[in-house]
């Protein structure tokens, strides 16, 4: 089973408690998901990851078995800048003042807003299958708009998408994650049917919603504020991005993250938005050649 020699924990990061599991010896190494699904995305990678890190694998605020704090009409408690001071939080309450980071879809755009937030807390930065939110809004046209619809459904005001997907939400994990490159088949029945549970827990589909909205709104007002005064990502940061998906077809993720970090790398890997479940093998390789680059390994 994975994460079989990993121990579960629950933090409290502020008032809101954060969930995730432990394992692992070595260097600290972060890892976030992304929508909608859980740490659950990690199974392929988590055994080996733990003989190279102290690995934390967590679940957002809003998803999985973290905390679904109210929200506001800014929707503050589920910006990213709130979602990543969780994150930091965790990783102090066991004692990692610095640590490594390797983020998904969600969880990447939460590493991102962290690694400016908190740029002493983050040493390296991993972040897979996204561009900036900011450069994805304002490129939006209808091929983007059409692939990624839940952007634009998920931001309406309330309550319409949580009744729609509150309704079904085995089909909407369904459509959204079968809709992709590959298709459901690729993702293990246990891990599947995590996602489907986690979003029937209640305020799960609101929080998911909130995550959204605050992306389409406070986030937008954060990213703009750092792109006007030159604050940008300062640690060395690698971008993957599936051959197969929308980040490849619409966007140039390399220009576009070098305009808001200092230190950039990357490639396309050979799958479509879920690395981890697709291709861990290579995804692993990356891992280990990019955070243990400086550890002889």
């Amino acid at each position: 089973m994975p994460f079989e020699n990993y121990v579960p924990f629950t933090v409290d990061a502020g008032g809101v408690s954060i969930f995730g599991m432990k394992g692992g010896n070595g260097p600290p190494l972060l890892l976030l998901h992304g929508h909608p699904q859980t740490h659950e995305i990690w199974h392929r990678l988590a055994d080996v990851l733990a003989q190279h890190f102290t690995v934390i694998a967590t679940d957002l605020r809003g998803y999985g078995a973290s905390g679904k704090p109210p929200s506001d009409a800014q929707h503050l408690p589920y910006s990213k800048r709130a979602m990543a001071a969780d994150q930091v939080a965790v990783m102090q309450h066991f004692g990692f003042e610095q640590f490594m980071v390797c983020a998904h879809d969600r969880g990447a755009r939460v590493a991102h807003r962290m690694a400016v937030d908190f740029p002493r807390a983050v040493d390296r930065l991993m972040l897979l299958d996204i561009a900036p939110t900011l450069a994805m809004y304002e490129a939006t046209d209808r091929a983007f708009a059409t692939a990624y619809f839940h952007w634009f459904l998920l931001i309406q005001p309330e309550p319409l998408p949580e009744l729609l997907i509150g309704s079904q939400p085995d089909a909407y994990v369904e459509r959204v994650m079968g809709s992709r490159h590959a298709g459901l088949a690729l993702f293990a029945p246990h891990a599947l049917q995590a996602y489907r549970d986690a979003l029937k827990q209640p305020g799960a589909v609101h929080a998911m919603c909130e995550d959204y909205r605050a992306s389409a709104t406070i986030d937008l007002e954060h990213d703009r504020a750092d792109l006007e005064c030159g604050n940008k990502i300062a640690c060395p940061l690698r971008v993957l991005w599936g051959a197969e998906g929308v980040i490849e077809k619409n966007f140039k993720p390399l220009d576009e993250w070098r305009r808001v970090a200092r230190d950039v790398s990357g490639r396309k890997v050979p799958a479509g938005h879920y690395s981890a479940e697709e291709v861990p093998d290579e995804l692993l390789a990356e891992i280990l050649a990019f955070f243990e680059a400086d550890e002889g390994v």
